[in-house]
């Protein structure tokens, strides 16, 4: 489901304080990237990065947003090119204070995290930490933007019937509600797919609510789409 070859930018996900891109368009897990930009208290733009694919071009994209000053892991096999990135902004690697087996042996400088990531007015949210299945993942939220990086999704393999965003088909008899529910956020990033800039919250709600309900219908068409029919 990776693509191979030479990645290709292709910008999802622009509002006035972010942006988004596939690095590999057309493969069928659309691993997405993100960048969000902070002010700090120089008045200028930190940009934080999120689950990084790396491609031609990232690093004039990451410049309309000001200076990179971190690179964030939000899910234990999200590593991507975190450490790349990073590395070439001279900016660390930030990683949950909980979540294990991440960026070890990096060259870059690597940062744990608890409720608050660093000083830019993300809280952190723990949606897994689980072994069974090994799954450890945190989400981001500012009280507008809210980023999922592995348990909600929009590509196609996520999505249920008439579903903006779907739970991960791993996790859908075991959405994770207590987590996700209740936010209302103005928009919802995710690792795999665009993401939702209008009426975000209902689209999270639909996701989880429907979650078990719709998960047979998401299997069968998985399976068809597998098989070619």
């Amino acid at each position: 489901m990776k693509e191979v070859g030479e990645p290709e930018l292709h910008e999802i996900d622009r509002f006035d304080r972010g942006v988004g891109w596939i690095a590999y368009p057309n493969e069928a897990m659309e691993r997405a990237s993100h960048a969000l930009a902070v002010p700090n208290e120089e008045g200028d733009d930190d940009v934080w990065v999120i689950d990084p694919v790396d491609a031609p071009g990232v690093d004039d994209l990451l410049a309309e947003f000001g200076s990179v000053a971190g690179v964030v892991v939000g899910l234990d096999r999200h590593e991507r090119d975190a450490e790349t990135i990073a590395t070439r902004h001279d900016a660390p690697v930030y990683v949950p204070e909980w979540m294990t087996g991440v960026v070890e042996g990096t060259d870059a400088t690597v940062r744990r995290f608890g409720r608050r990531l660093a000083d830019s007015g993300f809280e952190s949210i723990r949606i897994r930490d689980s072994m069974v299945p090994p799954w450890q993942e945190v989400g981001l939220f500012d009280g507008e933007t809210l980023v999922v990086p592995e348990s909600l999704g929009s590509a196609s393999y996520f999505r249920g019937d008439r579903e903006r965003l779907g739970v991960h088909p791993m996790l859908r008899f075991t959405p994770p509600r207590t987590a996700l529910s209740g936010l209302d956020p103005d928009r919802v990033l995710v690792g795999h797919g665009v993401g939702v800039l209008e009426n975000a919250g209902s689209a999270v709600e639909d996701a989880l609510a429907g979650s078990r309900r719709k998960a047979p219908g998401l299997y069968a068409k998985t399976l068809r789409s597998a098989l070619g029919i």
